[in-house]
């Protein structure tokens, strides 16, 4: 473990690890002034080498397009620019670089990056609701509207990056099936 970089505000001596993060406050050992030192606990871990680009060994050896002095590993399928480790950005089984990524993501070229998810389980949890809202009428398309939906996409992985649970499905389902007993009953008791 190497030593913090963190300094005495007032001397500027080094700061060993036992001022660091005690409550609620410690002194500096050399001039003794007050600290407050609260520090995240990844700068008490060592940090873990980085993959380095392979250097050139060979004049006839190709380089990357954006770093010339290292060795290209895969050529962009776009462009065909040759990018080393650093440069390739694999999208799927596709080699792009920087430039094509930002390029194709701009102008919309690019269809594996998602730049909106439809929450199928708020769509159906909507439809459900709708009814309850004064539109009573609605109940004929909505009800079994937010049940399809929410049967229809009940297996789907979760969207986002928030956890999600099955929530709003269960919960569009019971109110969608309750709407269409409603109906049912009304039905039936109208012609009866």
């Amino acid at each position: 473990m190497t030593e913090p970089a963190l300094a005495c505000s007032r001397c500027q001596a080094a700061l060993p690890w036992t001022v660091l993060n005690t409550a609620p406050r410690s002194r500096c050992p050399s001039c003794g002034t007050e600290l407050q030192a609260v520090v995240f606990p990844a700068l008490f871990q060592d940090l873990p080498e980085g993959r380095a680009a392979a250097t050139l060994l060979v004049d006839g050896q190709s380089s990357c397009y954006y770093h010339p002095q290292k060795a290209a590993v895969v050529a962009c399928e776009e462009c065909g620019r040759f990018l080393c480790s650093l440069c390739d950005l694999e999208l799927g089984e596709r080699h792009l670089c920087p430039s094509c990524l930002e390029s194709g993501q701009r102008k919309g070229r690019i269809e594996s990056l998602e730049r909106r998810k439809v929450l199928y389980d708020s769509v159906a949890f909507w439809l459900s609701l709708v009814p309850m809202l004064g539109l009573w009428f609605a109940t004929f398309i909505t009800a079994p509207a937010a049940l399809f939906v929410a049967v229809r996409h009940w297996g789907d992985p979760p969207n986002g990056v928030l956890p999600r649970t099955r929530v709003r499905n269960v919960l569009a389902i019971v109110f969608a099936s309750a709407q269409i007993v409603a109906w049912c009953v009304g039905l039936y008791s109208v012609l009866i």
